[in-house]
């Protein structure tokens, strides 16, 4: 069974009384490899702790993203940038959006999606850097967003066909949207490229007060041997270091 990698969110950990390199050098010590959606100013800091940068944005606009032919030449731009980074900083993932539909059918919203990631691939499959587009809940944290479902997002990456474009599976998201997630992991893995995880409901700690039973989860994720991370994305109900703590150990199969 393929030992899994675990990274953290840095905005579910930072709150006021936090200093970013001291948790981050916590982290490394608890176990963590990388840390991950870290405003660019933190990047050297993460460096410094030994930890990776897992993941971090292509494009700043969740609401209006590739589902719009209109937007296509300004993401093209931003994610060539943002490629640049991601060699220089050695990032892996560069997530990227749908956006929301706005009275556009998921038939045509694929359609673009599938066109915007089609010019953007061939400059990720150059630099050996992921594209993963996030798989959002619109039922309660993001009304309206298009890829609010698995099969949504299978079918955009399946047509774009590049290696270097996938899903970042967001394991709480798709537990409000759908269910099923061990399943639909085993169905799909060949078209993941990131986890994110947290606690349903209330996106808060992984513990016996929510409905997922993460063991059982990251056990189906190692058996698939998928060799990326797992991003912890949830927020704490109490103190930070406490949580990662708590998280890592039951993250131990």
């Amino acid at each position: 069974m393929k030992r899994l990698k675990h990274s953290l969110a840095w905005w579910c950990f930072n709150r006021p009384g936090v200093d970013p390199a001291q948790f981050m050098l916590t982290a490394k010590q608890i176990g963590y490899e990388a840390m991950e959606l870290l405003p660019r100013e933190l990047w050297d800091v993460a460096h410094k702790a030994g930890l990776v940068i897992a993941s971090h944005g292509g494009h700043p606009s969740l609401v209006d993203g590739l589902n719009r032919r209109e937007n296509h030449n300004r993401i093209e731009d931003e994610i060539n940038h943002m490629l640049e980074l991601a060699v220089a900083y050695q990032i892996p993932n560069l997530i990227v959006f749908s956006g929301n539909r706005r009275g556009l059918s998921d038939e045509e919203g694929a359609a673009n999606c599938i066109e915007g990631l089609r010019r953007v691939a061939p400059a990720a499959e150059a630099k050996n850097i992921t594209l993963v587009l996030e798989l959002l809940n619109s039922k309660v944290d993001h009304p309206d967003y298009q890829c609010d479902h698995t099969a949504w997002g299978v079918q955009v990456v399946s047509a774009v066909n590049s290696p270097r474009v996938k899903l970042l599976y967001d394991i709480y998201h798709m537990q409000v949207m759908e269910g099923d997630i061990i399943r639909t992991i085993r169905e799909n893995i060949r078209h993941i490229g990131h986890f994110h995880t947290a606690g349903n409901p209330g996106r808060h700690d992984m513990d016996e007060t929510q409905e997922l039973f993460y063991p059982a989860i990251l056990r189906t994720i190692a058996q698939t041997g998928y060799d990326g991370y797992i991003g912890h994305e949830f927020v704490p109900k109490g103190d930070p270091v406490e949580a990662i703590r708590a998280t890592y150990k039951m993250c131990q199969l």
